[in-house]
């Protein structure tokens, strides 16, 4: 069997491969993900592990993949957040187009369990691995072991309902794309956080913007992430309650904002049934490659 193995991460914004031999990063791409069509998608999945194997000189290379939402009994993907995903067999097609078998798995699942084996949760036995991002996504790893559960949606916890005992900046509906309101996606994607901004009385920017403004000391950007890193907190204790894991790793874009895992931990008790917390919020180690880097892992 080939030492090399390859990993894709199908994200809202970007495709990105990576290339491990014998654990070490040998190759990486990476494209903006055409969300408006399934077919520019496969084909830029192609493109890359054909870019991939020329690039290493190889004829060969095993392709493990990750991307958003779940899958069906027949293997249709659904509750994707790049929703020409949803109802198409992902995986027969782009088997297909490389003519060769790849591996397939919710990407959250893959964040959680490449920071689960060696990253920021390495210590935990029982790991939840948090996506703050263009979507919000979890995976639960118990013993470095991916739990995908009996309806294949475990740790799916972003279309939970909002905990009714977070602060909201208003009390108008949230419509989620799934089709259900106020959905803890709505709240804690990057969008959500926007629309938080503008219901503070901010202007329509990017969550990246409000994070940079938020570091200035803005006066809406630090009332907006005051309010996100408590909703966040009473959307986790959620968590908490259930699965009671040693480690909540937090990924995703917004992930990158300075002390926002340790914010968020210090939220957390008030919500939680319990007295005490030992359990630890704390940011990847890997960064947006943990995803990749799981996906690679699949061709174990």
């Amino acid at each position: 069997m080939s030492e090399f193995r390859a990993g894709i991460d199908l994200g809202g914004t970007k495709i990105e491969i990576i290339v491990l031999k014998v654990g070490v990063e040998v190759f990486r791409q990476r494209v903006a993900t055409p969300s408006d069509s399934y077919e520019k998608i496969l084909q830029a999945i192609v493109q890359l592990h054909a870019d991939a194997k020329a690039g290493l000189g190889l004829a060969e290379l095993r392709l493990g993949i990750g991307l958003p939402g779940a899958f069906t009994e027949q293997g249709r993907v659904k509750n994707s957040n790049t929703v020409c995903l949803n109802g198409r067999d992902f995986k027969s097609d782009l088997q297909a187009l490389l003519k060769q078998p790849l591996l397939l798995m919710n990407d959250a699942n893959l964040f959680a369990l490449s920071e689960a084996v060696d990253g920021a949760a390495a210590k935990g036995d029982i790991v939840f691995g948090v996506i703050l991002g263009t979507g919000v996504g979890g995976g639960l790893i118990i013993n470095k072991s991916i739990i995908s559960g009996a309806n294949r949606i475990a740790g799916e916890w972003g279309h939970n309902v909002m905990s009714a005992l977070a602060p909201v900046a208003s009390k108008n509906p949230r419509l989620c794309y799934c089709g259900l309101n106020n959905c803890v996606e709505t709240y804690l994607s990057g969008a959500g956080l926007s629309q938080s901004f503008v219901e503070l009385g901010g202007g329509n920017i990017t969550a990246k913007h409000i994070a940079e403004l938020y570091l200035t000391g803005h006066t809406v950007a630090v009332c907006a992430m005051a309010l996100y890193i408590r909703q966040a907190a009473a959307a986790l204790a959620g968590v908490i309650n259930v699965l009671d894991p040693e480690v909540i790793v937090l990924g995703g874009g917004l992930s990158n904002i300075p002390g926002l895992a340790k914010r968020i931990e210090a939220a957390l008790l008030p919500f939680v049934f319990s007295d005490t917390l030992n359990t630890k919020v704390l940011k990847n180690i890997h960064g947006d490659s943990s995803g990749v880097r799981g996906a690679a892992w699949l061709c174990v």
